[in-house]
């Protein structure tokens, strides 16, 4: 026992002695240009011998940045500072200093956006934030701070770090990842494909990897680093690429006489450097090209980076990229639908012959369209969930554009009618485009009506879940027929029930029933409608005419209509894989441009709708890039804002403000606009009547 003990004893002290050598090490290992001298006989070696740059090859295999890029479609990355082009060229130290200040804004986006796609929204705040290194006392500073104080020709690079409340500054064991800016890592672009950077530039990256994982194997923090490897960046002011150093600091050997000398060891003998070619990462204009191998590159290191820190995220590469197949499915559905639309709102379909040389119309022809099966007025419907079942008899027969649903009147109580929307069987190998769209229809939107019942979500302009099931027997039959052995096509098909019924916008603007008054209250209560459902984080993504319903209050002493919103069959439940449906006239411009909402997109599109119900001018448009060039003239000339004042101040005013909100992070103030509209509401009780044909 006593020999057992008095190991461990010594054990303890040669520990806490290789510790405290290491803080040594570490305190006189500040020298970047001598560990390159020491290490010059290295790079010649590399040089000299076409073999040893089997230790420079990439860190990341070509497929895997491939399958990287697939689970990043639909993350937005937004670089807000620019990138000054040669700034190196230019003695002017504002041009310098926006360089930095660009470095931390692209690891800032880079790194917030990754969390947010692969970690999760619900993870948030995010743990890191970014700030510059200053070379004479290797500190961190934040780029602004730093320059303030004098410190801009210190200052070497950026640093991805953790948050450290006893350590606000950040220390070295603090950090993710590092970012070098230095004036010539692209100078041997222009010489090869599969140029690296001047071995000046790696030695320097060497230096600072070892300095990360030396004060990670002393760090005394909780949240454990990667102690065998680290990724740094090195870029200029247009180009980049990823450096990784590999090996376990145990084996270095520590001589405190001699640290830099005992450091090259350590890379001869026991690690793996593995570094990217150099790439564009920067446009003329500053911009990052997110989507390049480039930028691909430093992004996949970043990605790496917090994995160390974090651990392998919730939503997995393999995951995200797996939904690739599937977007490219819906892009294609959505172009049908597109091509669909387009010909509802009168554009002709063109195509060339091969024989003929000019261009003629065609008819529509879609696929297994003879197969299409519809309900028909006067058919009884029964259907039944786990717990209930009824009859419903086809009261009308309704189209929204896209999808046929029907009005249904409950067999034993047909003073009640509701919405009744029937989905496609999915057993169907092939079916039609609309038989699709219908099965997601029904399956979405009682998915997202679900969630605003389970969180709580009530609002009389909210249409409500009455109930949900799939078709018994469709026909002019009984319960007593056999049912269950029914070989009609509707059988055991999706359906969702919703109310209340009532006549939609569309209908209202065809009938010139759809005026000043009438758009005032309809953007009140579109407006409550989707501050209801913000607050439960769901967007409606896309609201047209044939989406909002008018009805009559239930109330006897107030008979003035009300609104609903309707179709939130393309909703988005703040779920990074949801993608919001496209519509040339009434999708938002983020939408549009980049495939995703913002806080404002629900009230752009709102403002689309109320523009063109009341008569504004109905472009043809037949590109996503049409629709956002007319969208640019509209806002820019004001035509939006001008009509919507033609019949109400406040209507004008409330563009204007989505104007200034498109574009932006900041929320919509949905209470004080529903106050302002509120005020501008005419009820039908103070003798005031609208003039529709006005």
């Amino acid at each position: 026992e006593d020999s057992g003990e008095s190991t461990t004893k010594r054990s303890n002290f040669s520990s806490s002695d290789v510790l405290q050598d290491r803080k040594e090490f570490l305190h006189r290992f500040v020298d970047r240009e001598i560990l390159s001298e020491h290490l010059a006989s290295w790079f010649d070696e590399i040089a000299n011998n076409a073999e040893s740059f089997s230790a420079f090859s990439a860190p990341f295999e070509l497929i895997d940045l491939q399958k990287f890029e697939y689970a990043l479609e639909g993350t937005r990355f937004l670089q807000l500072v620019r990138m000054p082009n040669t700034i190196y060229a230019s003695t002017s130290s504002s041009v310098e200093s926006t360089a930095y200040l660009a470095l931390e804004d692209f690891l800032q986006a880079s790194a917030t956006s990754l969390w947010e796609a692969f970690w999760g929204h619900e993870c948030d705040p995010t743990p890191f934030f970014v700030s510059s290194l200053y070379d004479g006392n290797w500190h961190f500073y934040r780029a602004e701070k730093a320059i303030s104080k004098g410190k801009l020709e210190g200052l070497c690079g950026s640093a991805l770090l953790l948050k450290n409340p006893r350590h606000p500054q950040a220390k070295w064991d603090d950090v993710i990842q590092l970012a070098l800016l230095k004036p010539d890592v692209g100078s041997l672009i222009s010489v090869e494909d599969d140029s690296k950077p001047p071995f000046r530039v790696i030695g320097e990256a060497l230096f600072f990897a070892f300095r990360v994982l030396l004060a990670r194997s002393i760090s005394k923090s909780d949240i454990p680093m990667s102690l065998h490897s680290v990724f740094l960046i090195l870029v200029d002011s247009q180009n980049g690429c990823v450096v990784k150093v590999e090996g376990d600091v145990n084996k270095l050997e520590l001589h405190l006489n001699n640290v830099y000398k005992s450091a090259a060891a350590w890379y001869k003998s026991h690690s793996k450097v593995a570094i990217s070619p150099v790439d564009r990462i920067w446009n003329r204009l500053g911009n990052a090209n997110w989507n390049d191998v480039g930028a691909l590159q430093l992004l996949y290191a970043t990605f790496h980076s917090l994995v160390q820190y974090a651990g392998f995220p919730k939503n997995s590469i393999e995951d995200l990229a797996a939904e690739h197949s599937s977007r490219l499915q819906m892009r294609q559905y959505e172009r049908k639908l597109g091509d669909k639309a387009s010909n509802s709102n009168g554009m002709l379909h063109f195509q060339h012959r091969s024989v003929q040389s000019e261009i003629v119309e065609v008819q529509e022809d879609y696929p297994n369209s003879e197969k299409k099966v519809t309900l028909e007025m006067g058919n009884v419907v029964l259907i039944q969930d786990s717990s209930w079942q009824q009859e419903y008899q086809i009261g009308d027969v309704l189209t929204d554009g896209d999808i046929t649903f029907y009005v249904a009147l409950p067999v034993e109580d047909p003073g009640k009618p509701v919405y009744l929307h029937v989905g496609s069987l999915t057993s169907q190998l092939e079916p039609p485009w609309e038989d699709m769209d219908s099965w997601y229809e029904v399956q979405r939107q009682t998915k997202v009506l679900t969630a605003m019942k389970q969180k709580g979500v009530s609002s009389k302009h909210l249409p409500q879940l009455i109930a949900s099931g799939r078709v018994v027997h469709p026909g002019k039959c009984s319960k007593s027929s056999s049912s269950h052995n029914c070989d009609h096509p509707w059988c055991g098909a999706p359906v969702l029930l919703t109310g209340p019924v009532g006549r939609t916008v569309a209908d209202m603007v065809k009938l010139r029933e759809f005026g000043a008054d009438e758009a005032i209250r309809c953007c009140h209560d579109c407006l409550s409608a989707l501050s209801s459902s913000s607050s439960a984080g769901i967007r409606h993504g896309n609201i047209r005419p044939e989406d909002v319903v008018c009805l009559k209050s239930d109330s006897r002493q107030q008979q003035h209509p009300y609104y609903v919103l309707t179709g939130w069959g393309r909703a988005i439940l703040e779920e990074p894989r949801d993608r919001p449906t496209l519509n040339l006239h009434y999708s938002s411009t983020s939408a549009l441009q980049e495939g995703r909402l913002c806080s404002a997109s629900d009230v752009e599109s709102l403002v689309y709708m109320l523009y063109f119900s009341i008569g504004g001018d109905f472009p043809l448009l037949d590109s996503v890039e049409g629709a956002l060039q007319w969208r640019e003239i509209s806002w820019s000339r004001r035509l939006i804002q001008q009509k919507l004042g033609d019949i109400s101040a406040v209507l004008k005013a409330f563009a204007d403000y989505v104007d200034s909100l498109c574009g932006t992070p900041y929320p919509v103030d949905y209470e004080i606009w529903i106050r302002r509209l509120k005020r501008h509401i005419h009820d039908e009780d103070n003798g005031k009547k609208v003039n529709a044909s006005s």
